[in-house]
């Protein structure tokens, strides 16, 4: 018998406590050994301060194994935490057709790669202000290109650092040599070299101490129009964090949509998992929430946690229900309510 795991869950707000219920429900049925510690869901969390919210979920977030966590859109606590306080630097985002998920493509068979996001730095470090502190401390030059008016503006700052960029980079390494060993790196290298061609230039030097990796490289605009009309070229995309923020959302709209999207957070000592689309608030409360992403986020939660075979176990009866077609939710063109989905996949365990 495994070694019981301590799993947090984090239901999250708006429509997304309804796919974790639902999915509970399913990972329920597994006979998992998994001890659930379930935080209240966002609606529930109002009568606490912010701070009162924050202490408690870190408490029960450091308490667990992992985290399978619900989109927020503020009111619950832990990804701030989970992310920097943590230092969960690999954001991993699989892009994988099936049949029975509706995608705009002719032909998306052959669509299975993995889009790899740094997930700490870039844009998303939140120094940003009025553009006049930059021009104050001597930011432009002769080749500047700003805009009238830029005393007026506001900035925000792109940081890449290398000791960033090399660690996500090894772990792109390593996962690429699990599957066919190709590594596609992307950035927008003709207009930012100081930051984006050195992210790339970067990540080849360390593909280098990885010879069994095949090496190639993009400018973003070019990537996003191959991840339309060339996606089964790609294996693991490696992206900074802005890049792999927006086009892992592309990817998940040419296999069918969000829905189908999950996501994992890795850091050297802790990792959590989550469905890449948020709390989708125009269908809360309507029970349609397509459950597929947070189940797909539990199977690569379970193989984190060494559970391979329920892994397995729980990807092969979401297969089977879109195979058969009968129990979909509406953004897949079913009439299936979350529940009704949630059911057909414990029927096809």
């Amino acid at each position: 018998m495994a070694t019981t795991s301590q799993v947090c869950v984090i239901p999250g707000d708006d429509a997304a406590p309804e796919a974790m219920y639902a999915s509970l429900r399913v990972l329920h049925c597994l006979d998992l050994p998994i001890e659930w510690d379930c935080t209240p869901a966002g609606k529930e969390l109002l009568d606490l301060e912010i701070d009162e919210r924050e202490e408690l979920f870190q408490d029960r977030i450091n308490a667990a194994d992992t985290v399978l966590f619900g989109a927020s859109n503020g009111t619950s606590p832990g990804a701030r935490y989970m992310r920097w306080g943590k230092l969960t630097f690999a954001n991993v985002r699989p892009i994988r057709w099936q049949t029975g998920f509706k995608s705009p493509l002719k032909d998306p068979e052959g669509v299975d790669y993995i889009i790899v996001r740094e997930n700490l730095e870039d844009m998303y470090v939140g120094v940003m202000g009025n553009a006049k502190d930059l021009l104050d401390a001597g930011l432009s030059d002769s080749r500047s290109r700003l805009p009238e008016g830029a005393a007026d503006g506001k900035f925000a700052a792109k940081i890449i650092t290398r000791p960033g960029t090399e660690q996500v980079a090894k772990f792109a390494c390593d996962l690429a040599l699990q599957r066919s060993g190709k590594l596609t790196v992307s950035a927008k290298t003709n207009m930012l070299p100081a930051t984006d061609r050195w992210f790339c230039e970067i990540v080849k030097e360390v593909t280098q101490d990885y010879p069994g990796v095949q090496f190639e490289e993009f400018i973003v605009d070019d990537m996003a129009h191959r991840l339309v009309v060339r996606p089964d070229e790609l294996d693991v995309l490696l992206l900074p964090n802005l890049y792999g923020d927006i086009l892992s959302d592309l990817g998940a709209g040419t296999i069918g949509g969000l829905g189908l999207a999950p996501s994992g957070c890795y850091g050297h000592e802790f990792a959590y998992f989550e469905s890449a689309h948020g709390t989708a608030p125009d269908i809360a409360d309507m029970g349609i929430i397509n459950p597929t992403a947070t189940l797909l986020s539990a199977a690569m939660m379970l193989r984190y946690l060494n559970l391979g075979s329920a892994a397995d176990r729980l990807e092969t009866a979401i297969a089977d229900v879109y195979l058969a077609g009968s129990d979909l939710t509406p953004d897949q063109g079913g009439d299936a309510n979350t529940e009704r989905f949630a059911d057909a996949v414990i029927g096809a365990l």
